[in-house]
């Protein structure tokens, strides 16, 4: 049976009927297409093949058969389905048999490159050893020809030595003329050519190493590559040769990094740290709900989270990382020396502080003082008859000066608590207590004016118990001495319980380390710039050292003592003005000595973008919800702008914290600038923008200021005591409030008979019963007691004329405006209004 039987071969010639088709398109043209149309292939069993088909053959049932489908055809597809088996069976046995090829190349291929790798590393043993070799056999070669070189020489000093010496023979000369002498110059000659002949191939040498690397313009034209791969190079060269030998690329190790992740970070640059796809990490981050770009900034404890997301460690690192250069490394034990002690003395206005501090120092200090009053931090040293010496602090005492109190109880390590006999404990000699507690230092009550004849020192110390204060005459561990710095009394006493007190402290400090302290007062000097009172802590401050204070830095220009005198140092517990400056730091910053300039200047630069980045993080908090509040709140609020200057930090930080008390709920002050040092133009012209007056403390406008101030109308005002400023601001203020309306009673009436008038309305019948009715009042209707009109009159008579007012137990006539339900029986309340002036 052949394979077409039965079958006609497939085509289609003949096939498929093909006819013309004409397309229209507009504009009249027209395209013939070539249209095929195939016909259905209908396939109708032959005549009895169903009889003749056998039984053993497969297929062979016709009952089994598909329908319209020859024997023929069947035996074909039986075939062509053996025939598919057989070649799958070849492909698969042919797969196994390449798979087993490539393993044996894998394994070839491994072997070969592994020894590759070894040839490759005794190559470089090799040329180890032999680049060693010929730098041993160019050394001794060197050495040699050093060696040749000496030799040389020394047969030429020889030469020359019997030349001179045959030369003073007589009868010598002639022969030993031209030729004598030209022997031992060729002689002298041969070793320098010699030398000259070294010095190229040394040249020579040293330039082959030199240049050994680098590629020259023969190497590259020849096709020779002077160059070495770096191991580097050579390793990932090889494990790429050897995962392509493996067949196909594995999935590289992933490595975890140290991330340095300071408060902010870019997203781009946290990327860039975990080496990690820009837009993985923003993706991780709009997964957390942040839709942020590559660009924005995100905290730290975000940034913390990506960080784990990707499997790397975080290392937590601040910008407050470029303090760390401060030195704070802890003292020995045999490096610390006593020193002396630093006393501040505290109490209540007029106590007597500094006249007692005169008395202990023998000088005049109050006489200084504006109005008798300490507005300022004084810093001495004294040394006592015994030889000890002793620093005191005088602290201001009134009530606007709590800051500097604070400041003085935080550096000090004795507190003198001045209490007047004859006036006892006050509001500042409480505070002062808790200033002394709050630092925890120990105190010692001076109970001082006791030559007067009213004084009480018992009751100070009664006084005293209510405020946790128990001296030693009630059974306590205070201190108390009773003194007089008018007369001298009991100084010495207290001198002596100053040092019994400081050798009990045991205070000790290591003057050769770099000096640490504490700025007690600071001013813009005009003559010498910017000045601050130090009280060195730790360490000597020397001149010369760059030091960094708060937001300034600066280099000691010079130092002054408390007595006036310049100073090459200051050790612990000494007080001394340091000029070199940059700028007018706070009262209260500490002092470091750091290494170098470049040192102070980033750490003054830090923390001053640091209190920047406070100051604005602080206004941007605000919600638009608290803005508009605000605003309605600064609407029914009226402010007193004002501008200060003073002439020393802690008296212009203790003048604005007392503005911020004046005030209350209808008008506050607001100090736009507050700064030391003299009144300037800029200042005149801030003033003059927010129509403020300026207030200089201690302090004078420059002539241009003056001159700018007369032209504008600007107010200035020069005080010399807080108290002063402290009022006339309060003074201005208080005009700004409004004036308070208050109520007077002046009479009332009650209406017997109300009657209708032509053309007034209804007019009550009334009986003045007490006081006065007058036209110009306001009047009140009241019926039960109860309020039900507040109003004016429009009339007032008493029988037939318009009086002004009516007197008590008269009758009169009253007409309200514009209100006409009155009834007899209702009583009319008659007041006046008046406005009365409110101060704060």
């Amino acid at each position: 049976m052949s394979d077409s039987d039965g079958k006609k071969t497939l085509g289609l010639r003949g096939g498929p009927r093909s006819g013309n088709v004409k397309q229209s398109f507009s504009h009249g043209r027209t395209k013939n297409v070539v249209v095929e149309t195939k016909r259905k292939r209908v396939v109708v069993p032959k005549p009895g093949a169903t009889k003749s088909a056998g039984g053993g053959t497969p297929g062979g049932d016709a009952s089994k058969r598909p329908a319209g489908i020859s024997e023929a055809e069947l035996q074909r597809r039986m075939k062509a389905l053996q025939l598919a088996k057989a070649r799958e069976a070849e492909d698969e046995e042919r797969r196994k048999a390449e798979e087993e090829e490539r393993a044996a190349e894998r394994e070839r291929r491994r072997a070969e490159q592994e020894a590759k790798e070894r040839e490759e590393q005794e190559r470089e043993e090799r040329a180890r050893q032999r680049a060693e070799e010929e730098e041993r056999k160019a050394k001794e070669e060197a050495e040699a020809k050093k060696r040749e070189a000496a030799d040389a020489a020394r047969a030429k000093e020889q030469r020359a030595a019997a030349s001179a010496a045959a030369a003073t023979e007589p009868g010598q000369e002639a022969s030993s003329g031209p030729r004598g002498g030209g022997k031992p110059a060729g002689g002298d000659r041969k070793p320098d050519r010699d030398a000259k002949g070294d010095r190229p191939a040394r040249k020579g040498g040293r330039d082959d190493g030199r240049r050994s690397g680098k590629l020259t313009l023969n190497q590259a034209l020849s096709g020779g590559d002077g160059r070495q791969r770096s191991v580097a190079a050579m390793r990932r060269k090889q494990e790429r040769a050897r995962q392509k030998a493996m067949g196909g690329s594995q999935e590289r190790e992933k490595v975890i990094r140290e991330v340095q992740l300071p408060e902010t970070i870019v997203v781009s640059e946290l990327a860039n740290r975990m080496a990690e796809r820009v837009a993985d990490v923003v993706k991780e981050l709009m997964k957390m709900g942040m839709m942020v770009n590559q660009n924005q900034p995100i905290d730290a404890d975000t940034a913390e989270l990506i960080i784990e997301e990707f499997g790397h460690k975080m290392v937590r690192v601040s910008d407050a990382d470029v303090e760390d250069v401060i030195d704070t490394v802890e003292d020995k034990e045999e490096d610390l020396v006593d020193r002396p002690p630093v006393i501040t003395i505290m109490g209540h206005v007029d106590h007597g502080k500094t006249s007692l501090l005169d008395a202990i120092r023998d000088a005049k200090v109050v006489a200084g003082e504006a109005g008798g009053i300490t507005q300022h931090i004084g810093a001495y040293q004294v040394t006592t008859d015994s030889g000890s010496v002793l620093t005191f602090l005088d602290t201001p005492g009134h009530a606007a000066f709590t800051s500097m109190r604070a400041r003085g109880a935080q550096v000090t390590d004795i507190v003198v608590l001045v209490v007047a006999a004859d006036d006892s404990v006050m509001p500042q000699t409480i505070e002062a207590i808790n200033h002394a507690k709050a630092a925890g230092v120990p105190m010692i009550v001076a109970i001082n004016k006791c030559d007067k004849p009213q004084a009480d020192a018992m009751r100070v110390r009664t006084e005293l118990l209510q405020h946790e204060v128990v001296v030693e005459a009630m059974s306590g561990e205070v201190q108390d001495v009773e003194v007089s710095a008018l007369t001298g009394q009991g100084l010495d006493e207290l001198l002596e319980a100053i040092a019994l007190q400081a050798e009990i402290l045991e205070l000790k400090a290591n003057p050769k380390r770099a000096a640490s302290g504490a700025v007690i007062e600071a001013q813009l000097d005009v003559g010498r710039g910017p000045v601050a009172t130090v009280l060195v802590q730790n360490g000597t401050l020397r001149q010369g050292d760059i030091f960094v204070v708060g937001e300034q830095w600066g280099k000691v220009r010079a130092l002054i003592n408390d007595k006036g005198d310049r100073v090459e140092e200051a050790g612990p517990s000494v007080p001394v003005e340091v000029l070199g400056l940059n700028g007018t730091p706070e009262a209260g910053d500490v002092l470091n000595v750091v290494d170098t300039e470049a040192q102070a200047r980033e750490i003054a630069e830090y923390r001053e973008q640091a209190a920047k980045d406070k100051r604005a993080a602080a206004g941007a908090a605000t919600t638009l919800e608290q803005l508009m509040a605000k605003a309605k709140e600064d609407q029914n609020m009226a402010e007193l702008p004002i501008l200060v200057k003073a002439d020393v930090q802690g008296s212009a930080e203790a003048i604005v914290q007392a503005m911020e008390k004046i005030g209350n709920d209808e008008v506050r002050v607001r100090v736009l600038h507050s700064g030391v040092g003299a009144i300037t133009e800029s200042d005149i012209g801030l003033a003059e923008a927010s129509g403020a007056p300026v207030f200089g403390f201690n302090v004078r406008a420059n002539a241009s200021a003056r001159n700018t101030a007369n032209q504008k109308g600007i107010e200035i005002r020069y005080y010399s005591v807080i108290y002063d400023l402290v009022d006339d601001v309060k003074a201005a203020a208080s005009g700004l409030l409004s004036a308070e309306i208050r109520e007077k009673f002046i009479g009332y009436a009650s209406i017997k008979e109300v009657f209708k008038v032509t053309g007034v309305g209804k007019v009550a019948g009334c009986l003045v019963t007490e006081g006065v009715a007058r036209r110009s009042a306001g009047v009140r209707l009241l019926r039960d007691d109860v309020v039900i009109h507040e109003g004016t009159l429009k009339t007032l008579k008493r029988f037939k004329d318009e009086v002004k007012e009516v007197q008590s137990g008269q009758e009169c006539g009253m007409a309200f405006e514009n209100y006409d339900d009155i009834r007899p029986g209702d009583v009319i309340e008659i007041f006046e209004r008046e406005e009365v002036e409110r101060t704060l």
